[in-house]
């Protein structure tokens, strides 16, 4: 157990610094230039600025020296949870993020609140339900749920219920009813993913021998399906869970685009726009990060659930 937990571990590592490199690489071969920018944010030119001058910001910056000492300038900064100063908003980077990282984190949490009970109830329901139109009903929702697009969604969801009905408010960043159609909008097309998932999966269950014996026992269809089956049905929705939370950070960009919500996916759309690569590298490793300690946790979950999973890693 020890060396399959040590092992991921390392394997997480290892994403987060090919992630790194990545962005590095991409960023450093992108027709920009942060004196450039940072010039024409101020309304002014290279042509107004003496030699010196531009050395100085050049400097400032670190663009005067070779590209290796800048990847491990950057590392090493890095490692210390330094990302630099914003190009476009000249101040740290990790300020704009610690104004905007917790209306992020209370989106995300309720979007992943929304995706599990959402998910987890329409695959329970379609797998006990009897009644055969409610059963097809219940099967089909997850196809629904995944056709339409955030953007559609969200733009649905404000004219329902803000414009219309005038439940809850359209716009902004105040108070708990201000997360309701966000997170709806984030969690809609993940549940009906895992709900999908987890429905034919829980189906292929209940079918097994050891369900029959089970039942044949006495036990109530409700407690062989909760106790029993529910367990090793889980086990394909929670590879694909882990997937889908760890998208959180990249639908937050959409989600508060479309409701106007300051938070790091604002953020990452402003600093986009901006070419504020300081901003953009570190929102990119935020969304790395929270990715890979989610799929990390799933992978330490998996030998709970199936022991047989260690085994193979021994044998392996």
């Amino acid at each position: 157990m020890l060396r399959y937990i040590l092992g991921r571990i390392a394997q997480a590592v290892g994403v987060l610094w090919a992630v790194f490199t990545a962005t590095f690489v991409v960023l450093y071969l992108l027709p920009s230039n942060p004196v450039a920018l940072l010039l024409a944010a101020g309304d002014m030119q290279a042509d107004d600025l003496s030699p010196e001058q531009l050395a100085a910001l050049e400097a400032q910056y670190g663009l005067d020296k070779p590209v290796y000492v800048q990847y491990l300038d950057q590392l090493w900064h890095l490692v210390r949870l330094d990302f630099g100063d914003s190009i476009s908003k000249h101040v740290p980077v990790s300020q704009l993020l610690d104004e905007r990282l917790g209306s992020t984190i209370a989106l995300g949490a309720t979007a992943i609140l929304f995706t599990l009970v959402g998910g987890l109830s329409v695959a329970y329901l379609a797998a006990w339900v009897q009644w055969r139109p409610a059963k097809i009903l219940l099967a089909r929702l997850p196809a629904i749920g995944v056709s339409f697009p955030p953007f559609f969604v969200g733009l649905l969801l404000i004219q329902v219920f803000a414009f219309s009905l005038g439940w809850l408010p359209a716009t902004g960043t105040d108070g708990w009813r201000s997360l309701i159609l966000p997170a709806v909008m984030m969690s809609a097309p993940t549940a009906a993913m895992l709900a999908q998932v987890l429905t034919r999966s829980l189906n292929d269950t209940l079918g097994e021998p050891y369900i029959t014996t089970a039942r044949a026992k006495g036990l109530s269809r409700n407690a062989v399906q909760a106790r029993h089956a529910l367990r090793n049905a889980a086990l394909p929705a929670l590879t694909l869970l882990g997937l889908l939370l760890g998208a959180t950070v990249t639908e937050a960009v959409v989600a508060e685009t479309v409701f106007t919500r300051e938070g790091v996916g604002r953020l990452a759309q402003e600093a986009v726009l901006a070419q504020d690569v300081h901003v953009v590298q570190a929102i990119v490793l935020i969304a790395a990060t929270v990715f890979v300690a989610i799929n990390l946790v799933v992978d330490l979950i998996y030998p709970l659930l199936d022991p047989r999973v260690t085994h193979t890693q021994r044998v392996s």
